[in-house]
């Protein structure tokens, strides 16, 4: 701990004092003096504070403007007498100041609900072991229709349970599982067999009654950028990335591995926190420090300033913040009482990202507190662009289980669970707009125009709309908006409205094909995956310039079998081997793994020079032949390679 957290740590207890270690609450107004942000270019304000929202962990607004706040007070345990606590509020801001002023119960009496998405005129709710479906019919603003739409998920730890649900561009909707074992049912067809979420996220479409298994495992903080790649995070990994889709890594069961999370930050693990680290920290991590030492093992544990409790990763795509942040990734640290920011940015030669530092912050944070009690759980972007921080506003926070039980004896979990606080950060100069959007009550001609909307929001909830609506009429109007509008996250949203309302043709397919956009062009080479005409255009993309779109096509190669496959996916083998992604994503297809590819290898003198890579590859090529035990597969790889 330096000087200054020491004087601010020993001012705050002199203050303060209710027990032996901790401090007291500050008011919302106090709590405001305690932020310090990287740039003065912006403020914080209070949003809304207890006792309008108590224990916020998630705020997301509905298309018409309306703000729902999930609320944990059971957090970190579920009460001993079986009531439940959890629950959503609509806040109200009635005489339009920019501040709530009044709220709403919308639904109570949840289990450890922690995250909720607007649908059809009410809300998916994330509530372990449940995916809930709750709406008004009455007008009242409180849900009176409360459906089980998906259950079997893990229930049993309130940090790693079923949460960040997103509505992505692709029309899919993510959920976030820490790769926890369950086994899920879709209780609107209790005909479909359960499918098992073990060691993996969750995606559905209720569309079309689809639902499924997907690569990474986040925990709690999910963003989706301006072209729906996921990034999520978990604890100290406080930005993650998983470039092959569940639908490629587990199509076949013979893979050496599955672990398909990759830490994209080049700044990992430190952070910058005010705070000094509390005293049960500071406690837990001096005994485990002299056990490792004891045991003699090469390990060190550190109470503070680096990430352990990352939360609520959110990608910025509103405009009200000065450009220079659109694209960030804001990620709460709920024990490092701060607010940290990442720009992503492709890798040149890889179908992944890198999160760096902005040039502001090499030795900050965007926001730090001085405050132990400032526990920024989540962050939201608002329609209006507004950077929300969802404050849960708790003494402390932690598994009580991971700490000894003589530290635990003056702690009190539940200290603060009638206090929440969420915070607006906003440009000094801006001039707020508190306008509703009311996207309910446009035309779907005005809904189309929004799909070229500069905000993220506006984008994706008219797409929704558009979707829930199934008006083909506006197809004639979205068709043209794909073909010729210059932005391309317009073509975007235009695809997949045309995706969702079954209208994509195969020369649309070919158009998005030859887009200047590489993530448009990786979508489309998902959707030729249906069309085996264009299997020659999926060859041709395997040579890319992109590597999201070479990488992208050589996992749509996979779905098909012909013999020309093998040829394709042996020569971005070739080129691409140094890269893990690319030896993992060719070797789970039927065409990757097979001795035709490994006889146009050796043809064209691939193992000729041997280098690390190339053995991995394999040497995982050999894992599969074994572990999938066809009638004599491992005597005809040996031959092949006694004649390398």
């Amino acid at each position: 701990m330096n000087a200054s957290k020491n004087l601010l740590f020993f001012a705050l207890v002199g203050l303060s004092w209710s027990c032996a270690h901790y401090t007291d609450p500050l008011t919302p107004d106090e709590a405001l003096k305690s932020f310090t942000l990287s740039d003065d270019r912006l403020q914080i304000e209070v949003f809304a504070a207890e006792p309008h929202v108590l224990d916020p962990v998630e705020m997301v607004f509905d298309e018409e403007g309306n703000a729902f706040v999930v609320e944990m007070p059971d957090y970190p345990s579920k009460p001993e007498d079986g009531t439940l606590g959890g629950a959503i509020r609509l806040l109200r801001d009635t005489n339009q100041d920019g501040r709530i002023d009044s709220a709403i119960v919308f639904a109570d009496n949840l289990s450890e609900a922690t995250s909720v998405l607007p649908w059809e005129g009410g809300l998916l709710v994330a509530a372990a072991p449940d995916i809930l479906f709750l709406k008004d019919t009455t007008g009242d603003y409180r849900a009176d229709i409360r459906e089980v739409l998906f259950t079997g998920f893990f229930a049993n730890n309130s940090e790693a349970q079923i949460t960040n649900l997103h509505y992505n561009v692709d029309n899919w909707i993510y959920a976030s599982n820490c790769g926890q074992d369950g086994l899920v049912k879709f209780m609107r067809n209790p005909k479909l067999p359960p499918i098992s979420v073990k060691g993996g996220d969750f995606r559905f479409r209720l569309d079309r009654g689809q639902f499924e298994i997907e690569s990474s495992t986040g925990q709690f903080g999910m963003s989706v950028d301006d072209w729906g790649n996921r990034f999520f995070t978990e604890n100290s990994l406080h930005i993650q990335h998983a470039p092959i889709a569940g639908r490629y890594l587990f199509r076949h069961p013979f893979l050496p591995s599955y672990d398909v999370a990759l830490n994209i930050s080049d700044h990992d693990p430190e952070m910058f926190q005010e705070t000094p680290a509390p005293y049960w920290r500071q406690e837990r991590t001096k005994r485990r420090n002299e056990q490792f030492a004891e045991a003699k093992l090469d390990r060190h544990e550190y109470a503070e300033d680096h990430f352990t409790g990352a939360s609520g990763g959110t990608f910025y795509g509103g405009n009200l913040l000065p450009a220079d942040y659109r694209g960030s990734v804001f990620t709460g640290e709920v024990a490092g009482n701060l607010i940290h920011r990442d720009i992503v940015q492709p890798l040149p030669n890889s179908p992944t990202f890198v999160a760096k530092r902005g040039e502001k912050e090499k030795t900050t944070e965007f926001l730090t507190s001085s405050d132990p009690w400032f526990r920024p759980a989540q962050l939201s972007v608002g329609p209006n662009g507004v950077l929300y921080v969802i404050d849960m506003y708790r003494q402390h926070i932690e598994t009580p289980t991971a700490i000894p039980e003589d530290l635990k004896e003056e702690m009190d979990f539940f200290n603060g669970n009638k206090l929440g606080r969420i915070y607006q950060i906003v440009p000094k100069e801006a001039k707020l707009t508190h306008e509703a959007p009311k996207l309910r009550s446009k035309s779907s001609a005005e809904l189309v125009a929004l799909l070229a909307h500069p905000q993220q929001w506006w984008r994706l909830n008219a797409q929704r709309l558009l979707l829930e609506r199934k008006d083909k009429s506006v197809l004639p109007a979205v068709t043209d908006l794909f073909l010729t509008h210059a932005d391309a996250r317009a073509r975007l949203h235009a695809f997949f409205v045309l995706e969702g309302l079954n209208a994509l043709t195969l020369s649309l397919i070919k158009k998005a094909l030859a887009d200047a956009q590489p993530d448009l062009r990786a979508y489309s080479l998902i959707e030729a995956e249906k069309w085996s005409e264009l299997l020659p255009q999926l060859i041709e993309k395997t040579t890319d310039v992109s590597p999201k779109v070479s990488f992208q096509a050589c996992l749509s190669l996979g779905q098909f079998t012909s013999p020309s496959v093998s040829n394709a996916l042996a020569k971005a083998l070739s080129q691409h081997v140094q890269d893990k992604w690319y030896r993992m994503g060719i070797l789970s297809s039927e065409a990757g793994a097979s001795f035709t590819l490994i006889e146009v290898l050796q043809r064209e003198g691939f193992f000729d020079r041997m280098i690390p890579d190339k053995e991995s590859f394999l040497n995982d090529f050999a894992h599969v032949v074994r572990a999938r035990n066809r009638s004599g597969e491992v005597q005809r790889l040996a031959l092949l390679l006694k004649k390398k």
